[in-house]
């Protein structure tokens, strides 16, 4: 059973969360495709950009309580899967744009983290709901506390309150709350905006975002400065320099062509 779908077009590959009956709720089978996706999309050098969408009215519950229950006894639970999810995503070279068109819960929130953009309606709402399960949110925490405000997750960790987009957007855990009219626009101009830049630059800003600052101001200089040099001489850099001193749009973007003519 398909519980996601991908589809691709002009460079942005859209991943599609197709689980609507259990609330897209993280079960093993669908992590399981999720990676299949995320890996398919890596390999694929035409998708520049990856899009994190849903079915349904409900982007994720989080996990799947009914596998989980039946699970403790016998097996690993889905909630020890979504690490390797989180950590996929999160290492992920290209950028990922998550949709959010509805509610999200615990692990879903951990997906949202993740993403490089996320972007909600404002009706959207979310919770940290696992304290009151008796859990709490630890794998998510390693992509979530790096979003969040410090006074912001440790009010909605320990309460397990409901909040909306416009709050979410405030906290850090997405980038932007928009109307529901709009939501489909504002993720296909982040698209179109991203598939500007160049593949191999993108990866190395993601690898920026994610580093741990050297020891010191001038060992953390010098080691930028000698990222910084690499990216200006290589091919990839030539050509973008070349094509902004020309006045055409580099090779990379699609459609584009070393004459610039399309």
């Amino acid at each position: 059973m398909d519980l996601v779908r991908t589809a691709t077009a002009a460079g942005v590959t859209t991943v599609t969360l197709d689980s609507p009956a259990n609330r897209n709720a993280l079960s093993t089978p669908l992590m399981t495709q999720l990676l299949e996706a995320l890996d398919a999309a890596l390999a694929d050098p035409a998708v520049r950009v990856v899009v994190l969408s849903h079915t349904g009215p409900v982007f994720c519950s989080g996990a799947d309580l009914k596998e989980t229950a039946e699970a403790r006894a016998s097996g690993r639970v889905p909630a020890e899967l979504l690490a390797d999810v989180l950590a996929a995503l999160w290492e992920f070279p290209k950028p990922v744009v998550c949709r959010v068109g509805g509610p999200a819960r615990a692990g879903g929130l951990g997906l949202i983290a993740a993403a490089d953009i996320a972007l909600c309606t404002r009706e959207a709402t979310f919770a940290f709901s696992e304290v009151r399960l008796g859990v709490i949110p630890a794998v998510i925490s390693a992509t979530v506390l790096p979003r969040l405000t410090p006074r912001a997750a440790t009010e909605l960790y320990l309460t397990g309150e409901v909040f909306d987009g416009v709050r979410a957007a405030e906290v850090g855990l997405v980038t932007a709350a928009v109307s529901a009219e709009g939501l489909d626009a504002t993720v296909a101009g982040y698209c179109d905006a991203l598939v500007r830049g160049g593949p191999l630059a993108l990866a190395g800003a993601k690898q920026l975002l994610r580093r741990a600052p050297a020891g010191s101001i001038r060992a953390d200089l010098a080691d930028l400065s000698e990222r910084s040099a690499a990216y200006f001489r290589s091919a990839e850099g030539t050509e973008g320099v070349n094509a902004f001193r020309e006045k055409r749009d580099p090779v990379w973007v699609p459609g584009a062509t070393r004459d610039g003519v399309r």
